[in-house]
């Protein structure tokens, strides 16, 4: 009978969990991009892990039975899980046939259009992933790393509304290389 408690505590956990991404999506993910359905995200893994953490953090904080070393603890647990988790829910590029949206923690949301970009690069991470920078007309840049879910349906829709609006025919994109990590002509270097 001890566990009904905790099963209890867990279940508000991530019902609260739960009615805030409701509510974030009803908020802040109005957009027709945000619609389509079509997504670059993390790893569902770091919201997952950032929710773990959160329950974690409380459950240390509540169970420390009066000793700050927990308390100190199970705080930095805590806001460990809350800033995984809002980085999770803030992030991703969402997309359509015609246009995608960035969105970042702490950054204002831009649209562009597939016409907007110019160029990529790419960068070697540790761990054997690829970053892909999307250099955009206006100078700004567009991060999208190889192991984030839905990374390449949106380089391939990328490049195919690319071509769309850009008046290019795909087969003679002598850069085109997805095997390689190529969509875009590269950066020229100065």
């Amino acid at each position: 009978m001890d566990f009904i408690p905790t099963l209890l505590f867990a279940g508000l956990i991530f019902g609260i969990c739960f009615l805030a991404d409701k509510g974030f999506r009803k908020l802040f993910r109005s957009k027709t991009q945000h619609a389509s359905g079509l997504a670059v995200r993390s790893s569902k893994r770091n919201g997952l892990f950032g929710v773990g953490l959160i329950t974690l953090g409380i459950a240390s904080m509540i169970f420390s039975q009066g000793s700050l070393l927990m308390l100190i603890a199970g705080g930095i647990i805590l806001l460990s899980g809350i800033g995984l988790s809002a980085y999770y829910l803030s992030f991703g590029i969402f997309y359509d046939a015609d246009s995608f949206l960035c969105t970042g923690l702490f950054k204002k949301s831009r649209t562009y259009r597939y016409e907007d970009i110019r160029s990529q690069q790419l960068y070697m991470l540790t761990g054997g992933s690829t970053m892909i920078e999307l250099t955009m007309a206006d100078g700004s840049a567009v991060l999208v790393q190889s192991n984030m879910d839905g990374a390449y349906p949106f380089l391939d829709a990328a490049f195919d509304g690319w071509c769309k609006q850009t008046g290019r025919d795909p087969h003679i994109c002598e850069f085109h290389d997805p095997a390689n990590s190529c969509w875009f002509p590269k950066t020229e270097e100065h």
